[in-house]
């Protein structure tokens, strides 16, 4: 049994027990993702808002939900927020410096791309579009922190809602005391899609929480960009809800572990590779690691949230969402490391659990043992997909066909081999600008139409990272690298870099974050600002280590542990070790002592059974660990999607795991228990095809319901994904 810290249901009043007062519901999405991720921002004069005095509020409903209404904003708040925005020019290094950075993130996997329908994916890749015009200017700087119960405020468009939630840091310690983290506090940023019915019709289901993974995917960013998509899935009846967690996004205080963004950049500029690249690599990597832990610790000791962003933290902030919505029970969809949540959360609060699906299964056990093995027992398979699917496409829809799947291999490991020893250049000249810069009249500048003055160079650690983030999502993917693979054998980088500022295009000019900014008085430290980002790189190993064993290895002991890796996965083991190095010189230990996994997720009995949804084949969470993890709770069902590669079941669409998981919302049907788990097929392949039975296995009379669920599976399979978890 799982004692609970004191407070468990602190905050709960009368005034949001029933729905018609709270309106709100609950999220939760789980990914592992790993690696050096570099996440750069560049802007250049943000058009300056008016100065405002304070908030007045007045009461409206949207959709039958309680909400409230901004009319003015509170000045102090607006004073900081200007004194943070203010930007000065970025020097010319950090504008090189952005070519790096677009090749060093390649580890990390979830945003994304819509299409309308199931078309071969061999077109040209795509930049980021704005998925939904926005109506309204909104900040998150402008709603006022506020306790149990949760205050909703209209945000971004008319669908949306957003709360700030004050909490305890510390929930173990509710009780300030000298010289402890007691009287600091958490705000937690949340935002929810409203239901298409009022919260008083008798259809409406309450809220779901979703996670998007990481550890340090925003849930804001997530609902935002594919949060219709996830409502198309579990039914319009549902308000779809979720959230930053500690220290991610518009939730403060953040966890930023450099001073600025220069630091950062230049940071990135040191990366020596990945772990096999050359001869001592292994040992500078690890020196590298134990640096940057140490630098993350000393900048943010004061704010003392290394101490306290374990999951437990996250979980037990997950129960006061539900109870500052005036719900009792948890409803959740986790991806990835949201599956670590929703386990930790189902494990501490087993009667909490309404409906829980943990999508992309983490292995508990390894995540909370600190061994990070088993994580890629399957990720060769995926890579082995590569070589099929090319081969069957044929040299029309695959750019790196050979006439055997085995000939595909040995072409790609020659060019690997080959980029070792011979990196390719872009040469002086050759390389513009990033696209869609804001323009600015003073070269040198990010706005300027210029080429970039300096070569670069693409080497095998750019094209390792590469492949390994294909992995991920085998249909969008695939075919694009099959073309950045046969311009690189012809001595062209030029696709390799059209292909990664694909993935990472210049922001806005107007995003509230800068790489400097200028010296006021009272202005307080960045951490403390919301601020609006797809993830934080800087929590996943904040999360990571805290819940693990402590990194006790030394450089030797880490160098067998890659070579361990590099023998299960040729594909992506030299990328991956990083996942375990990001807790290399860790020091600070979580205040809520770390759960024993084995004794944490064993016979656990739910109020209702746990789903665990896996890929038949996935390239950082495999379906051996969804079904030791469904061991640990009583009645839990394993449902499988054969026939799909990728992380998560949204790498591939199959209405069929659709269905299954919209009738388990629904109505909490589960499937039959089956020996290896349920199976549904999934509908399409890489590079284009689809499986030919796909329609014998639907009546006539599912076609609006397929109609609707295979637009928004593919919606989600075709997003890019720019960050998650392992």
């Amino acid at each position: 049994m799982i004692n609970k810290p004191d407070g468990s249901n602190e905050g709960k009043s009368p005034s949001h027990t029933a729905k018609s007062s709270a309106g709100v519901q609950h999220i939760h999405i789980t990914t592992l993702d790993t690696g050096d991720s570099a996440f750069v921002k560049f802007f250049l004069n943000p058009p300056e808002a008016p100065m405002v005095s304070k908030y007045t509020m007045d009461s409206k409903r949207g959709a039958g939900h309680p909400v409230s209404t901004i009319s003015e904003r509170h000045q102090s708040n607006r004073k900081t927020h200007l004194g943070i925005t203010k930007v000065a020019r970025l020097c010319i290094a950090v504008a090189l410096a952005v070519l790096v950075v677009l090749s060093l993130s390649d580890l990390f996997a979830l945003s994304w791309t819509a299409r309308p329908k199931w078309p071969p994916t061999n077109a040209a890749y795509p930049l980021d579009k704005d998925q939904k015009k926005e109506d309204k200017v909104f900040d998150w700087v402008d709603v006022i922190p506020s306790p149990s119960p949760i205050q909703w405020h209209p945000c971004y468009d008319d669908e949306l809602d957003c709360a700030r939630l004050d909490l305890p840091m510390d929930w173990q310690q509710l009780e300030a005391t000298n010289g402890s983290a007691s009287g600091r506090r958490v705000i937690l940023a949340i935002v929810r899609l409203r239901a298409a019915m009022p919260l008083n019709s008798p259809d409406y289901r309450g809220p779901v929480l979703f996670n998007p993974g990481g550890p340090g995917g925003s849930g804001i960013w997530a609902l935002r960009d594919h949060g219709r998509n996830l409502q198309s899935i579990v039914g319009n009846n549902y308000d779809i809800v979720s959230w930053d967690i500690r220290g991610v996004g518009a939730s403060t205080p953040r966890i930023d572990c450099w001073a600025s963004t220069q630091d950062r950049v230049y940071w990135s500029l040191q990366d020596p590779g990945v772990v096999d690249a050359h001869e001592g690599t292994v040992y500078d990597a690890f020196a590298r690691a134990a640096a940057y832990s140490q630098v993350c610790e000393r900048n943010l000791e004061e704010s003392g949230i290394l101490e306290h962003s374990s999951t437990a933290y996250h979980a037990r902030d997950m129960l006061a969402i539900l109870e500052a919505m005036g719900e009792e029970k948890l409803k959740y969809w986790g991806f990835s490391y949201g599956t670590v949540l929703g386990g930790t959360f189902a494990a501490m609060y087993p009667d909490r659990v309404e409906r829980m699906v943990n999508d992309g299964n983490v292995d508990y056990e390894e995540w909370y043992n600190g061994t990070y093995l088993n994580f890629l027992r399957d990720t060769d398979k995926v890579m082995e997909a590569f070589y099929t699917f090319c081969h069957s496409a044929g040299s029309d829809r695959c750019a790196f066909y050979a006439p055997s799947p085995l000939e595909i291999k040995s072409r790609l490991d020659t060019l690997l081999t080959n980029l070792r020893t011979h990196p390719i250049l872009i040469p002086q000249g050759q390389l513009p600008f990033p696209s869609g810069t804001p323009p600015n009249p003073s070269p040198p500048s990010l706005g300027s139409t210029e080429p970039y003055h300096v070569p670069q160079l693409v080497t095998y650690s750019h094209i390792r990272r590469m492949l390994s983030t294909a992995l991920y999502q085998p249909i969008l993917r695939f075919p694009h690298i099959a073309r950045v693979l046969s311009s690189l054998e012809a001595g062209d980088a030029l696709p390799y870099h059209h292909y990664t500022l694909s993935d990472y295009p210049p922001p806005a000019h107007s995003s509230p974050t800068t790489c400097q900014a200028d010296d006021e008085d009272n202005t307080p430290p960045l951490s403390f600002i919301p601020k609006e980002e797809e993830g934080n790189p800087d929590v996943f190993p904040a999360v990571m280590c805290s819940d693990a064993l402590p990194f006790t290895s030394t450089p030797h002991d880490f160098a067998l542990y890659a070579q361990k890796l590099l023998n299960i996965s040729q594909a992506a083991g030299a990328v991956q070790a990083s996942v375990r190095l990001l807790c290399a010189g860790r020091a600070v230990r979580p205040h809520w002592e770390p759960f024993n996994s084995s004794s944490l997720f064993k016979d656990v009995q739910t109020a209702h059974p746990v789903l665990f949804v896996s890929n038949e084949f996935d390239n950082v969470t495999p379906l051996m660990s969804a079904r030791k993890n469904a061991r640990g709770f009583k009645g839990a069902r394993v449902v499988v999607q054969k026939g799909s590669w990728g992380h998560t079941s949204l790498a591939a669409p199959s209405v069929c795991m659709a269905k299954v998981i919209r009738r388990y919302f629904l109505s909490g049907e589960m499937p039959g228990e089956v020996e290896d788990g349920m199976q549904c097929r999934g509908d399409a392949l890489p590079f284009g095809e689809v499986y030919g039975d796909v329609e014998s296995q639907r009546s006539d009379k599912d076609g609006d319901e397929d109609k609707e669920l295979g637009g928004a599976l593919w919606s989600l399979t075709t997003r890019r994904r720019r960050f998650g978890g392992l």
